[in-house]
């Protein structure tokens, strides 16, 4: 430890003493550290961290699953799970939707989740005041008690410690205050409200899927006893329900992660190994400042091996003075890595992390830092020390040799800069993919008009509209109120929408081919549209009509599908002859109706319903006045900027419902804007990484061309004595830096296609070979290289031949 102690000593001192060289090693080591200190943080926060709960492996999801897929659970169902399966601790139901909360008399949209008692306490939630919501406050009119989230109890309430016990208005109606959250995790979801569940008889069914469940393993329960107890209970409640339970089934899975896609998951490793790669060509990089340092230092070991230092003694002291240059750029790095954390989680789209991820410089980050900086500063230190090692005592003490162990650090040098090249080239493609997949998608024909289009969603309560008469008169005057706002072109109110996506999955049947077993029906999305919907939109109709205001409530009910639909469902068949059988959808309540059938009058152009990276999924529409829904989203095409009609819009639906507020109120080129959040964060930190290893791959090469350039001045010179031309040396420098990139990406090529191969499918249209992205960085990373290898060459061609014989 004392050798270990006096060797780090004399490290520093030399450290010291090479201000431009420790500089210039620090820096680059900082960024790589740094980058992979950051990025560690999200990937263990996310993905290695054990959930901030008690006993966390105990919490589960358990979901319904029909066929291949996992649904959310009817409300009898769920009921039947917790009174008859014994795995559990505890089991709870939730189901999310939005209050108007009003403190001074100003009502306030507040997302909420109704969650039956007991559920915020079975997660994990600490309680800053008061209590959760007690047993018979999950019964119907028993339930006007909220529990606050820490970030709304600062907002709305002031922190007002004696807001427990107090009256607030919800909906209209007075509710008690029993609780407030301490800070943690419920502030970093979109909900700020808890509201009990309660089930109304008309509720408690096996048809309407609407709930999603979370469960408390009892001890030493795994997850396969959870699953096979899970699959008796099913299967009791299929035999006695087999008209709605007949193949389903459920699925126990961990809590953590259940909602993170496997997408998201794949994007953080990659990008964890992208950050590796920086790091790799910072080792490379200081390695070969470190073996051009060892030049100078020939005669220091030479001198110190005459007076008895061993090779491993040499050795050590060498691998040393690495460790402590790496340590020294760790804690820069991790002074970085505070930054770079604060700019990527500003630039990651809300809700991309579970809220259960608490990113930052925890101590297992810190732990991984240490140990990368170790494992750094072994990783460039071994060469040189290796190097050290190599010299002849007597040669190097008459200053002979010099050529040849030159010779052996120069291929050693070389060796590093064309790994770094393929190391750049392989990250390069990476950033490359991920910027031209974002342009493929800014490029994108999303099959509508996105221009001057507003849209909003109004959360209509379900007591408010009772009626489906009711609910398609008043959407028919607030299109006429808002149609008659100078400005406005037309006006559609849906529940779903393009990009935004469905908000139903039906399942269906031909009528021309019934199916036996209902669970073995195919699914699409259902919408219910006003027949303004597919002129404000732009939508084309590719075969038969859109609809018009005669498809209304008592005539012929009629839908039109997307072509997705008519391709994957109906080949071979004139869609315009087909109906739908479809169970109907009751307004403001939880239980489907009876089948009823849909004559399909049309076929529409497919549009981005999934997002603009996703494929356009089958979809039926049908008229809003036929299958009318309380909440709706409204979109309003303008002649003018829309977000300049946003106050005249909302002041004619307050002319029709003082209290209803306006939500979610964008413009569509911000909604699709948003939508490409994702591939926006991966092209700028995929590519800002690829920069810093463009950058370090450069110094890379300049360096090591400076340093031969140095080394055979005096080649150089004789050459310029015996006739040869400034730029014949110009080239042959050029050639010489070149030829080592040219290989460098050769083998980067090979990395390249495996980085394709393994993002596509991940990113839109990213393919394993795309000539357009890699032909693109090759040539930039080839360009830096040239300019890298041009200051050494005109250096090369600038040298005075007989100064330089004078000076060997």
């Amino acid at each position: 430890m004392t050798q270990i102690v006096r060797d780090a000593r004399f490290g520093l001192r030399l450290l010291w003493r090479n201000p431009g060289f420790t500089s210039v090693a620090v820096l680059a080591l900082a960024l790589g550290i740094g980058a992979n200190t950051a990025i560690f943080s999200v990937v263990h926060a996310t993905l290695l961290a054990p959930l901030p709960f008690h006993d966390p492996e105990q919490l589960v999801m358990v979901w319904s699953k029909i066929q291949t897929y996992r649904n959310v659970t009817a409300a009898a169902t769920f009921l039947d799970w917790k009174k008859q399966a014994s795995v559990f601790q505890d089991l709870n139901a939730w189901s999310g939707g939005g209050v108007g909360l009003s403190t001074d008399g100003t009502p306030e949209q507040v997302i909420t989740q109704f969650t039956t008692p007991g559920l915020v306490s079975m997660m994990g939630h600490r309680f800053l005041l008061g209590r959760d919501f007690a047993a018979e406050e999950g019964e119907v009119g028993k339930d006007k008690v909220i529990i606050l989230t820490h970030r709304l109890w600062e907002r709305r309430f002031g922190s007002d410690r004696g807001i427990v016990g107090k009256q607030v208005r919800v909906d209209g109606e007075p509710h008690t205050v029993v609780g407030v959250l301490a800070t943690g995790p419920a502030d970093r979801v979109n909900q700020e409200l808890y509201k009990p569940l309660t089930f109304k008889p008309e509720q408690i069914n096996h048809d309407f899927h609407w709930l999603l469940v979370m469960g408390r393993l009892k001890p030493g329960v795994t997850l396969a006893q959870a699953n096979a107890n899970m699959d008796q209970v099913t299967s009791r409640i299929a035999e006695l329900n087999p008209r709605s339970n007949k193949g389903w089934s459920a699925t126990v899975e961990p809590l953590q992660n259940n909602f993170l896609s496997k997408e998201t998951i794949a994007g953080l490793w990659l990008l964890l190994g992208a950050v590796g790669f920086v790091l790799l060509i910072a080792c490379a990089n200081v390695a070969n400042l470190l073996l051009a340092r060892g030049m100078a230092r020939q005669r220091e070991v030479a001198v110190r091996s005459s007076l008895g230092a061993r090779r491993g003694q040499i050795f050590a002291q060498f691998l040393t003075e690495s460790v402590v240059l790496a340590a020294i750029g760790g804690v820069l790095g991790v002074i970085l890595a505070a930054v770079l954390l604060r700019a990527i989680m500003a630039l990651m789209p809300p809700y991309t992390l579970p809220s259960e991820a608490d990113v930052r410089l925890s101590v297992p980050v810190l732990l991984f830092t240490f140990g990368a900086s170790l494992l750094a500063g072994i990783i460039f230190g071994c060469a040189p020390a290796w190097q050290a090692t190599r010299s002849e005592l007597v040669e190097t003490l008459k200053d002979a040799g010099r050529s040849n162990v030159g010779g052996v650090r120069q291929r050693l040098r070389r060796a590093f800069v064309i790994a770094e090249v393929a190391l750049a080239l392989t990250l390069l493609s990476g950033g490359g993919l991920a910027v031209h997949a974002l342009v493929k998608l800014m490029n994108l024909d999303l099959g509508f008009r996105r221009d001057h289009l507003l849209t909003f969603f109004l959360p209509v309560p379900n007591e408010r509209l009772r009626e489906p008469e009711r609910i398609v008169a008043f959407y028919e005057q607030l299109q006429e109120r808002i149609q008659a706002l100078p400005g406005v072109q037309s006006v559609s109110a849906s529940t779903g929408m393009p990009v935004r996506g469905t908000n139903f999955g039906m399942p269906f049947e031909l009528a021309s081919k019934p199916v036996a077993d209902p669970s073995q029906r195919q699914g699409a999305g259902f919408n219910m549209v006003t027949p303004e919907y597919f002129r404000t939109f732009g939508i084309q109709m590719d075969k038969g009509r859109a609809f018009t205001r005669e498809d209304r409530a008592g005539g012929v009910r009629v839908a039109v599908v997307n072509q997705t639909f008519a391709n994957k469902y109906l080949a071979g068949l004139d869609p315009l002859t087909q109906r739908l059988k479809i169970e109907e959808l009751i307004p403001g309540v939880t239980r489907l109706g009876p089948a009823m059938e849909w004559q399909i009058v049309g076929v529409y152009r497919d549009v981005r319903n999934g997002g603009p990276g996703g494929d356009a999924f089958p979809e039926i529409d049908v008229p809003f006045a036929q299958s009318p829904w309380t909440s709706s989203s409204v979109a309003v095409r303008t002649a003018a900027d829309p977000a300049s009609l946003q106050k005249s819009v909302a002041a004619a639906i307050r002319s029709l419902d003082p209290d209803l507020p306006m939500t979610d109120v964008k413009t569509m080129d911000q909604s699709v804007d948003e939508a490409l959040a994702g591939n926006r964060f991966n092209a700028v930190l995929f590519g800002t990484f690829a920069g810093v290893a463009l950058l370090l791959a450069a110094v890379g090469i300049y360096g090591v061309m400076a340093f031969t350039v140095a080394q055979r001045t005096h080649e150089i010179g004789l050459r310029m004595a015996l006739g040869a031309g400034r730029g014949q040396v110009l080239i042959g420098v050029l050639k010489e830096g070149l030829v080592t990139a040219g290989i460098g990406l050769v083998l980067g090529a090979f990395g390249a296609y495996f980085v394709g191969r393994t993002l596509q499918g991940m990113w839109y249209g990213v393919e394993a070979i795309d000539p357009i992205a890699f032909g693109t960085v090759a040539v930039l990373l080839l360009g830096s290289a040239m300019l890298a290898c041009l200051v050494p060459a005109r250096r090369a061609a600038s040298v005075d031949p007989m100064v330089a014989l004078r000076q060997d």
